[in-house]
């Protein structure tokens, strides 16, 4: 260790002469300090009281710019201590000497202070940040879903104007004007291993659990625990294969596609992450539609007279237009938050009450190993549940170390794996046949605990919508009015966007309400649909035309492609004639 450290500063030392021979004499950009005749040390002035002195760098013309020249000698002649000094570092401590703190002999020079003053305004410490922005940071990987930059471009506290930057000029501003760019600069991951841990789980886990219940009603306890298994070792295999691709051609979902594919690879990858996250919000109106309905029933029976699940829906609208309305989805951070820990008190609720109850009365009599009758049904659900391939490339880049994302998601993939299949089976097994859609309508409804539970999970899943929309809305959007189209300078271009946002939500409302009969059904044709491309086809497709070599790989990645092929048409065509025929 100590040779490695020696030779180190002896390559430094050796670099540092070269490059002096090319420097004026006379100049350094070491702090300039005096010894009074006591013995004390203190910094001098700017003007050296001696002519042999050596002066400031900074005081040559330009000397802002060639600063880190004349570091390379300062650096240099700084003296190393031993790696085994237990002491503090004072050079990294943020205690001592805060991030980006500009020491105080170059503040003393000229221009200093105000450089100084400017880089505090704009440093963020993460040691003082809100707790709540690590939430609002999974907020934002929905501005970047799929890897894609979807960020809102005219968003007026974040996007500064150029009258803006002429009135506030900075230090890193230019003297002449450049083309601005929308896309947001890439910055590099902070996240640790546990926060992306997590991060991961909240983006598996949501509504698509509730539906697995019927799911297994449909397949039966045995064939259904298979299929969930099954799909969550495909589903792992795709992800693998997307990560491959990433890594070889960067960029995100759709770009990945442009790369290997070109634009219209692209425009169909965005297609389907259009048209899945629509159909992730329809199925969540018609849940909290029928679960509204049945909390009705419950507390109120005379009020479902009134209002059925389509007038519930209609209800809804007026609530999410304005949350559609809204740019900065970070503003939806409270409200996600109170969603996911809603959705975490259900899920506890079940298990707490499926397992005392198969303890006190054991499986329920009409539970099947396999239904022959509807097992299509739970293929597509299951893709369904297990759709979240939209948020891996994000949360890999805002990862501090990306290597290690692979393995956490495999983990990440056990445990979700048993939480979705420890929810359908248990559900199944305590209500038989009459396991519904609306899985909390099973449980005691005199209860008030599980009144409670169920309107606070139609709260959940209601508020968020407006975060399942967001990517769909932005990637129609940009198609529609391009990159550069801001409503900031432009009302006529705002209100257009905030018409199109509100015609898409009522779009979503009026699927919700053709498909409200049948939700099973319809959660079913969504993933077999519009699911399968994403998390079997595409990733296999581009695997095999981007990074595939050997045969054998390519022969795996056709095999997969096929299975999702077959897999698409077969499900997709079952459920539509069995919806027909019903």
């Amino acid at each position: 260790m100590a040779d490695s450290m020696a030779s180190q500063q002896q390559r430094q030392r050796a670099e540092a002469d070269v490059v002096s021979k090319h420097l004026p004499p006379g100049y350094t950009a070491e702090p300039i300090v005096t010894t009074d005749t006591s013995g004390n040390v203190s910094p001098s002035s700017s003007n050296p009281t001696s002519p042999h002195e050596p002066q400031d760098s900074l005081k040559l013309q330009g000397g802002d710019i060639h600063r880190e020249i004349f570091k390379i000698g300062a650096r240099a002649k700084l003296v190393q201590r031993s790696a085994s000094f237990a002491g503090p570092n004072i050079r990294r401590s943020s205690t001592f000497h805060p991030r980006n703190q500009i020491p105080a002999s170059e503040q003393r020079a000229p221009g200093g202070f105000r450089r100084q003053f400017v880089q505090q305004q704009r440093r963020i410490d993460p040691a003082t940040a809100p707790v709540t922005r690590d939430f609002v940071s999974f907020l934002a990987l929905y501005g970047s879903f799929a890897g894609e930059d979807l960020a809102e471009s005219e968003e007026e506290s974040v996007a500064p104007s150029d009258d803006d930057e002429a009135d506030h000029p900075t230090e890193t501003r230019p003297l002449l004007g450049r083309r601005k760019s929308t896309r947001r600069p890439i910055r590099p991951g902070d996240a640790g291993t546990t926060k992306s841990f997590f991060t991961l789980l909240k983006a598996f886990i949501g509504t698509g659990i509730m539906f697995l219940p019927k799911a297994f009603r449909n397949g039966g306890i045995l064939f259904s625990s298979i299929t969930l298994i099954t799909v969550s070792l495909l589903s792992c295999l795709s992800f693998h294969l997307l990560l491959q691709c990433r890594k070889r051609h960067g960029g995100g979902y759709g770009e990945i596609g442009s790369a290997i594919g070109g634009p219209r690879l692209r425009a169909l990858i965005l297609g389907s992450i259009t048209l899945s996250q629509i159909g992730f919000v329809c199925s969540g109106m018609i849940f909290i539609a029928e679960n509204l309905r049945s909390f009705l029933s419950a507390v109120s029976p005379g009020a479902t007279m009134a209002l059925d699940a389509k007038a519930l829906i209609g209800i809804q609208l007026v609530l999410l237009i304005p949350l559609a309305l809204i740019r900065d989805i970070s503003r939806l951070g409270p409200a996600a938050l109170l969603a996911d820990i809603f959705i975490f008190i259900g899920l506890f609720y079940i298990w707490y009450y499926d397992i005392s109850t198969l303890a006190t009365s054991g499986m329920h009599s009409t539970v099947q190993l396999f239904n022959p009758n509807a097992f299509t049904l739970t293929i597509g659900s299951a893709i369904f549940t297990f759709e979240g391939i939209g948020l891996i490339l994000p949360i890999q880049s805002s990862m501090a170390e990306p290597g290690k994302f692979p393995r956490l998601l495999y983990i990440v993939m056990v445990i979700i794996t048993v939480i979705f299949t420890s929810v359908g089976a248990l559900c199944y097994a305590t209500f038989g046949e009459q396991t519904r859609v609306e899985i909390i309508s099973n449980y005691p409804q005199t209860s008030k605990l599980v009144n409670s539970v169920q309107f606070l999970y139609s709260m959940a899943v209601l508020v968020g919508t407006p975060v399942q929309l967001f990517p769909a809305t932005r990637i129609i959007e940009t198609t529609m009015f391009g990159d550069r189209a801001s409503g900031k300078k432009s009302s006529a271009t705002k209100w257009k966007k905030n018409a199109f946002r509100t015609s898409i939500t009522v779009l979503c409302g009026l699927i919700s309400i053709l498909g409200a009969s049948d939700l099973d059904k319809f959660v079913a044709l969504i993933g077999a649909f519009a699911c399968v491309p994403l998390v079997y086809i595409y990733p296999a497709f581009l695997h095999f035309k981007g990074v595939a070599r050997s045969s054998w790989v390519k022969a795996g990645d056709a095999v997969l492609c096929v299975i999702g092929i077959v897999a698409m048409v077969y499900s997709t065509s079952v459920t539509v004639l069995t919806w027909i025929k019903e």
